[in-house]
């Protein structure tokens, strides 16, 4: 796969090896180093990574082997100037926790990066500004987070569930509380562990006392849609992406992990309504008048910007944020409407999901040509109203009710869909190809 962001201009080698040849080894190393560090926290996959600093390297006059993994990056450096001799001179080992997507951040490393190797920056000041970009979030960032959280709720829950307006405003309310247990939870290591299972158990329980004495609510439907930033749609996407890329380790180990999530999720959910019976709370799970069909579209501009805060996009790239969340999700309709009335009964769902990852991959890596920014500031937002993370919480929600049947149904689904998403992907990469990685 194409690397994540960062461009350049072919320079000749014996200009690359003038310009860095006075510059210590260790310093390179310790640039290069520090880039792939921001690169995998800021949510960058495993081949886009290894491709990008591994091109950074060649342009600081390094040779480097690159193996990176959800949790640790290993990086073998040799300088080129000394020839055969100077192999697998120095090797590294990091290991990091798992990054989440910052959109504002990314483009500022790629941005940091671009300049150093132009001879723009110097590497010393480069590796600061680099290391600058860990400072701890703002208050206003974490607020920032919250209403996303909240946001996104809500019009998941307009957009996709249908539900009433009671239970849109239910969700968002326990979305908000979610999203400050998440928010808490970053800087406690413990809490950490197990706060997707909190997350729901609070989710479920809040329902469910809601229904019981206050008004009825459509529980699975207020449940799903307040959890749904934390199901790994995103997760299981990449990682598919990176096994069929053959990074076969990093994978399975993303597999894994989504699965873990899921697996922590469903027992949230079923171990607070098994609580709730204990303590004789019953629920009363009614579908209320679902919302006008109007709606939609003011959701669906809601969960644009909601996306673009839950990705920290900075403010210059929203409008980029809200057109690819759009796009993604019109394209995804219509190429299932499309299908659904072709005479040889193509699947809808699955052939929408692949024509609208088509089109955000081309539009990410046409965006990255023409501005000059990480294509990501198109793709990932973009996909994640097409990504199936609600289809896998099902499923594994079916499969601890015992209902195998369904359940495995379910998961067919979520296969069919996770091929097609990828499927997409990678076939709008062949449509117009990338920027030239760093």
């Amino acid at each position: 796969m194409p690397s994540e962001s960062i461009a350049f201009t072919p320079a000749p080698a014996s200009m690359v090896a003038n310009q860095f040849a006075s510059t210590a080894l260790n310093t390179r190393i310790a640039f290069l180093l520090e880039l792939a560090r921001r690169l995998h926290k800021y949510g960058t996959s495993a081949p886009r990574l290894e491709m990008a600093v591994s091109g950074c390297a060649q342009r600081l006059g390094l040779s480097a082997e690159v193996w990176s993994s959800p949790t640790a990056i290993i990086m073998s450096f040799a300088d080129l100037a000394q020839g055969d001799e100077g192999l697998a001179q120095v090797t590294q080992v990091m290991r990091l926790s798992p990054g989440d997507v910052n959109l504002e951040r990314l483009c500022r490393a790629d941005a940091i990066a671009d300049q150093v190797t132009a001879g723009e920056l110097d590497l010393r000041e480069g590796f600061r500004l680099l290391r600058a970009l860990g400072l701890p979030d703002t208050f206003r960032d974490k607020v920032t987070v919250v209403a996303s959280y909240g946001l996104s709720a809500g019009a998941i829950a307009a957009l996709f569930l249908h539900s009433s307006w009671v239970d849109l405003v239910v969700a968002c309310v326990i979305g908000l509380i979610i999203g400050w247990i998440t928010i808490l939870s970053a800087n406690r290591p413990r809490l950490a562990v197990a706060s997707d299972a909190i997350c729901a158990i609070v989710a479920t329980m809040v329902a469910i006392v809601v229904s019981a004495f206050v008004v009825p609510l459509a529980i699975k439907s207020v449940v799903l849609a307040s959890l749904i930033v934390l199901v790994p749609g995103m997760s299981l996407t990449t990682a598919v992406r990176e096994i069929s890329s053959q990074h076969l380790v990093s994978g399975m180990a993303r597999m894994g992990g989504a699965m873990s999530t899921l697996l922590k999720l469903t027992f949230g959910t079923v171990g607070a309504t098994q609580l709730c019976d204990a303590l004789g709370i019953a629920s009363r799970d009614f579908t209320l008048p679902p919302l006008p069909t109007w709606t939609d579209f003011p959701a669906l501009l809601v969960a644009a910007v909601a996306f673009a805060m839950l990705f920290r996009a900075a403010r210059r790239d929203w409008w980029v944020v809200i057109l690819a969340v759009i796009a993604g999700y019109l394209a995804t309709r219509w190429g299932g409407a499309i299908a659904g009335k072709l005479p040889g009964k193509l699947p809808g769902a699955p052939f929408g999901v692949f024509l609208g990852g088509l089109l955000l991959s081309g539009l990410s890596n046409l965006y990255a040509r023409l501005a000059h920014r990480p294509g990501a500031v198109v793709r990932e937002p973009g996909i994640l109203l097409l990504v199936p993370g609600s289809v896998g919480f099902r499923s594994m929600s079916y499969l601890l009710e015992r209902d195998t049947s369904l359940g495995m149904d379910t998961g067919l689904l979520l296969i069919t869909l996770l091929i097609s998403l990828v499927a997409g992907l990678m076939f709008g990469e062949l449509l117009i190809s990338p920027r030239r990685s760093l």
